[in-house]
């Protein structure tokens, strides 16, 4: 066991627990003000359900004994066997019970994405359910496959450093799912963007979201060696890279470099490099940052110009289509010199990774959207949204009884 690793992971876990309450504040930020106390308690709620079904058996699921490939089994229910020795199998240098609370942040903030793309109208008590059962049927699952010991889609090769398949493409297409199923805001209108009540916090979400994503990615390293130094760095070039694509590309259709362009471009850069951040190089990232900030940008614009799809704050753009676009451009730039654990991309000789990549991709897309819509379906009956006298009032003081802002 190595004292250094430990504390490197320990602090890394911290950092991505405050990306939360982090993804509270930056879609807090962009809902109507009537509705911030509501985003921003959803997503603590979230932290508060997910840390205990993790300990309990989302843990096991995704890091148990395989079962077929498929799941893993409960043989660690409760932490059973979860102790302060390492477990080889995932990080020989550091305590299991270390190892366990950096994975419980992943499962945590998965289901937070998801809020975006029915935030102002969902039903508190339908989401409480929603989320223990999206964590066990969706993300447990997901997770098992390519990163589990067994997991079909990591025997097959597939290259996931930190949860561009297993957070934001899962997330992203939930999030579609759920925008489909639980229908329109009352106020929706296609092509009018969501009037955000505060840009600072939005602001203060995307510094809170960077800084906490060198935890995320880095931190995935398990490790405080130069993997995860290479994690770090292309981390943040690749969210500079996209922040600023993002920033001219609204200043041409606007003639002022937004703000908020720029916050989000910065976000869906983190998301495009989390996959891809162990095994690629700094000026791999700067183009996984372009590409990226390019093609969300086009499918924010398409969203919510083309169609009359609903998804609030554009998970799926983001998060979703950012983690398609990270997966397979692993599948490009990867190269087995940075880790001796991964694979080279098709830059490097090997075109075969970009299938493998290709398929855990089309795989993840499917599953996700296809649970999430028969799961909220089978909710439906408690009712998905709130009544139109409550949206209409906001779910600050018709959820919660609590006020914002009092100006």
């Amino acid at each position: 066991m190595n004292t250094g690793d430990t504390a490197w992971v320990m602090i890394a876990t911290a950092l991505v627990m405050l990306m939360t309450p982090a993804v509270g504040f930056f879609y807090g930020g962009m809902v109507t003000s009537k509705n911030v106390v509501s985003v921003i308690k959803q997503s603590l709620l979230i932290l508060g359900i997910v840390s205990i079904q993790w300990v309990l058996f989302g843990y096991s699921l995704v890091f148990g004994k395989d079962v077929g490939g498929i799941i893993g089994s409960l043989n660690f229910f409760g932490l059973a066997g979860v102790g302060y020795a390492p477990n080889p199998d995932y990080a020989g240098t550091i305590p299991h019970l270390a190892f366990m609370a950096f994975q419980a942040t992943f499962a945590i903030i998965t289901p937070t994405l998801i809020i975006g793309s029915f935030a102002e109208r969902i039903r508190f008590r339908t989401l409480v359910l929603f989320v223990i059962l999206w964590s066990t049927l969706v993300y447990d699952p997901i997770a098992h496959w390519v990163w589990g010991v067994g997991g079909w889609l990591r025997n097959l090769g597939a290259l996931d450093f930190a949860g561009g398949t297993v957070v934001h493409i899962s997330a992203g297409f939930a999030g579609l799912a759920a925008a489909l199923v639980i229908g329109k805001r009352r106020d929706f209108k296609q092509g009018q963007p969501l009037a955000s009540n505060n840009v600072p916090f939005v602001l203060l979400g995307t510094a809170l979201l960077w800084f906490g994503w060198f935890g995320f990615n880095a931190g995935s390293a398990l490790a405080a060696g130069a993997l995860a130094v290479n994690a770090f760095v292309v981390t943040n070039t690749a969210a500079a890279a996209s922040a600023l694509t993002w920033m001219l590309l609204s200043w041409v259709e606007h003639r002022k470099p937004s703000a908020m362009a720029t916050a989000t471009g910065a976000v869906c850069g983190l998301v495009a490099i989390t996959p891809a951040s162990g095994f690629v190089g700094p000026m791999a990232s700067i183009a996984i940052g372009i590409i990226a900030g390019v093609v969300t940008y086009v499918m924010l614009l398409l969203r919510s110009k083309k169609t009359k799809i609903d998804d609030t704050l554009d998970v799926c753009a983001a998060h979703g289509m950012g983690g398609v676009v990270g997966a397979l451009l692993t599948g490009i730039f990867a190269e087995k010199v940075i880790n001796s654990a991964g694979n080279n991309g098709l830059l490097f000789g090997n075109p075969t990774q970009l299938g493998i990549q290709l398929l855990s991709v089309a795989v993840t897309m499917v599953y996700a959207f296809v649970v999430t819509f028969i799961l909220l379906k089978l909710l439906s009956p408690l009712g998905l949204r709130v009544s139109p006298e409550d949206e209409e009032a906001g779910l600050d003081v018709a959820v919660h009884g609590e006020e914002g802002y009092r100006l």
